[in-house]
């Protein structure tokens, strides 16, 4: 019974912190763009180029 008196303080502490990390994530735009980062994997633009005329090619 006695351990009722650390622990429910404690469970609140714990939603209560867990609520302010939601809030300040949102706020920050982490959830802004969720599928931009999964696509932008299979985006190729590292393609190589050829020289211009009178350029030399890169070593």
């Amino acid at each position: 019974m006695e351990s009722l008196f650390i622990l429910i303080p404690l469970s609140l502490i714990l939603v209560g912190l867990l609520a302010w990390i939601l809030n300040w994530s949102v706020k920050s735009g982490q959830f802004d763009d969720l599928e931009g980062p999964g696509q932008s994997i299979l985006m190729d633009d590292d393609a190589p180029t050829s020289p211009k005329v009178g350029e030399h090619p890169r070593k």
